[in-house]
């Protein structure tokens, strides 16, 4: 995998590398955790970039597998963040997406029973999608408790309030194949401070496809959908003229690589450039597409192009 300059992958670039590949897209993507923040702190510099792209007539999205929150709330963090130049149809996360899949693709027909939180149930809702909003007897167990009726899809995302029951529903309700099975995003895990990590939304969607025996069709990154939504929305979307900016190799550059952008690991997150060569020196033609284009310690390390941008003017 090369990029445009002719730099091979996981090229480090810096400085005036940096400024001309900039010039050359008019969109930049971004993830969110690990690389504009940290849970509640933002990286050092990243407001200050995002302003600065905007500034300069870049167009700017934030791509999220994260679905425990509706994207009105993500504006208010950002803003909380000290990211004033964001606004809603700048964010696409993946509980957003589910809801336009289920509205706009599928047409749904029928109610969707949600196993995650309530922000994915508020954009469904806000998409005005039906879903199952019984709350079941604490001494209730699958033997016993009632079954919605009319459920046409089964969506699953993080929930951090997943219960055996639940999980047991779901896969009665997968029984029928005429029920749609999603998924958020199929992320495994995410790390937490002191070396604990949290399941991720992946690892509840794989024991359901056990349960089940069927695979589900996953809305966020690294599928295609995600980068539809954007240029559905936004006029003029030309994967060349895209950079997408993430910290995880298996879901954000192979996102990038799928839908034909070029890529860009920040190394604030979750990948390391190590893994990253070894994916580079792998002889499977698969590992390629998990590749980065260029490597930067921070997307801090944009500033500098910017500041060569103004001693040019």
């Amino acid at each position: 995998m090369a990029g445009p300059f002719g730099f091979k992958g996981c090229q480090k670039i810096r400085g005036p590398q940096i400024r001309n590949l900039l010039e050359a897209k008019d969109f930049i993507l971004f993830d969110c955790d690990g690389v504009i923040w940290h849970g509640e702190k933002a990286i050092t510099g990243a407001a200050k970039v995002v302003s600065s792209l905007i500034q300069h007539g870049k167009n700017v999205v934030f791509v999220t597998n994260n679905s425990t929150r509706p994207r009105e709330n993500y504006v208010h963090k950002f803003c909380r963040l000290g990211f004033t130049d964001v606004m809603l149809d700048q964010i696409f996360s993946s509980s957003y997406c589910s809801a336009l899949y289920l509205r706009d693709v599928v047409k749904i027909c029928g109610r969707v029973f949600v196993i995650g939180c309530d922000g994915l149930r508020r954009e469904l809702q806000e998409a005005g999608i039906p879903c199952v909003e019984e709350a079941d007897d604490p001494d209730a167990t699958i033997y016993d408790c009632a079954l919605a009726p009319d459920v046409k899809a089964v969506l699953v995302g993080h929930d951090d309030k997943l219960t055996f029951l639940k999980l047991a529903k779901a896969s009665c309700f997968l029984r029928d194949p005429d029920c749609l099975f999603l998924a958020t995003d199929n992320d495994p895990w995410h790390p937490l401070s002191g070396g604990r990590i949290l399941p991720g939304s992946g690892s509840l969607t794989a024991a359901l496809e056990v349960a089940s025996g069927r695979k589900a069709t996953v809305i966020g990154k690294p599928s295609r959908f995600m980068f539809e939504c954007i240029s559905s929305q936004f006029r003029g979307v030309d994967p060349a003229q895209c950079l997408m900016v993430g910290d995880r190799l298996e879901t954000d550059m192979l996102f990038g690589s799928n839908c034909g952008l070029d890529t860009m690991l920040t190394l604030t997150g979750v990948s390391q450039i190590e893994e990253a060569q070894e994916y580079s020196n792998s002889e499977l033609t698969t590992n390629q597409s998990l590749v980065p284009n260029y490597v930067v310690d921070t997307i801090a390390d944009f500033l500098p192009a910017f500041e060569l941008d103004e001693q040019s003017d």
